[in-house]
């Protein structure tokens, strides 16, 4: 069955389009439409219901030593107040999902995709037999919004007390916002703007959504905007960009992976692949044609097959179409030529470094 967030009334009253997403009932766009939600949140500020995201707690002596060894990124390197962003994997060393971990004081948050989410929950419980720690999948209490674009500041110091420019890229306070206590209020976001995601009481989720577009100025953004900002950004979406196929290496996301921190699940394979090279590598690629790169089509380097188009749009901010591709290694410079096949022809592609939209208001 299909569930609904705690927003999807407010969705529906407010014209929104509303698509199966992730096994949730969710808004792709509004009437203004995906591009002008996409420049909103480029130039002003949008708001974004993603509260089917999964959120899992994890308490106990050994919660740092669990989640560090169930993911790739360094965990007792967090301050207390800080997240980072991090992939779990399996032994072979392909990606179970992306995800970001909190460090609070007594204990860690997780948030995975939402349509991952299970599948995440029982593949990390079965490593937790070698720890002294417990784990809760509280998905369903926490409504999460994302208030993101250059103006976001700007909205939320209307709704808290707190001082934001203390609140750093990749760092959260607890506190209230617009009256609602117990906000986790983070300096994070999909779309490469400034913002934050605000994680509370799913009960308040109404309460909160309405008080913030009282604002004014805020604009409701959907699941098509958060798509063409984070393409524009060159931020992998699970399912496109990466899966259980490929590695953090080969998906350029080998920065996430901290080989020094000791034993993890999936270090041997990685290991390996590191010494032996990765046999090919996520490129960002722009189309020479006004042609539209769809997930799903064929890619053809030098004539032989390379897989398919992993994402793909037209850019609203640069008028031009963008997309991702697995290609060989020898092939993956910038400035490369290809094929990607639309509608039966051939048409040439060129590698480009991402991300694609270089003046984003988050550095």
């Amino acid at each position: 069955m299909t569930q609904r967030t705690p927003l999807h009334e407010v969705h529906v009253a407010l014209g929104a389009k509303m698509v199966s997403f992730a096994g949730f009932e969710m808004p792709v766009q509004y009437p203004a439409g995906i591009t002008s939600e996409h420049k909103s949140v480029r130039e002003g500020v949008g708001l974004f219901d993603v509260s089917h995201m999964g959120e899992f707690i994890v308490r106990g002596p050994q919660a740092i030593d669990f989640i560090n060894f169930v993911t790739t990124n360094d965990v007792p390197a967090l301050a207390v107040g800080q997240a980072h962003y991090s992939t779990i994997l399996y032994e072979n060393g392909t990606i179970v999902d992306d995800c970001l971990v909190y460090r609070f004081a007594d204990h860690l948050m997780v948030v995975v995709n939402a349509s991952n989410k299970d599948k995440d929950l029982a593949h990390i419980t079965s490593y937790m037999d070698r720890f002294d720690c417990s784990i809760e999948d509280v998905s369903d209490r926490i409504a999460l919004l994302a208030l993101q674009g250059p103006r976001a500041q700007e909205v939320m110091t209307k709704f808290t007390n707190v001082n934001l420019d203390d609140i750093t890229y990749y760092h959260f306070q607890v506190t209230t916002v617009a009256g609602i206590p117990d906000v986790i209020l983070s300096r994070t976001g999909y779309t490469g703007e400034d913002g934050f995601e605000l994680y509370f009481d799913a009960s308040r989720a109404v309460e909160m959504w309405n008080a913030i577009m009282a604002e004014g100025s805020v604009v409701p953004a959907g699941l098509g905007a958060r798509d063409t900002l984070r393409l524009e950004m060159g931020m992998a979406l699970y399912g496109n960009d990466i899966d259980d196929t490929t590695t953090p290496y080969e998906a350029g996301l080998g920065w996430l992976v901290k080989l020094k921190k000791g034993d993890f699940v999936g270090k041997a394979a990685l290991e390996q692949q590191k010494a032996a090279g990765v046999p090919r590598k996520l490129v960002g690629f722009t189309m020479a044609d006004r042609a539209f790169p769809r997930h799903g089509y064929a890619v053809r380097c030098a004539g032989l097959p390379s897989g398919e188009v992993r994402s793909g749009t037209m850019s609203p901010t640069l008028g031009i179409a963008i997309g991702t591709a697995y290609l060989p290694l020898d092939k993956a410079k910038e400035g490369t030529e290809f094929e990607v096949e639309i509608r039966g022809k051939p048409l040439t592609a060129v590698v480009q470094k991402m991300p694609f939209y270089k003046n984003a208001s988050h550095r």
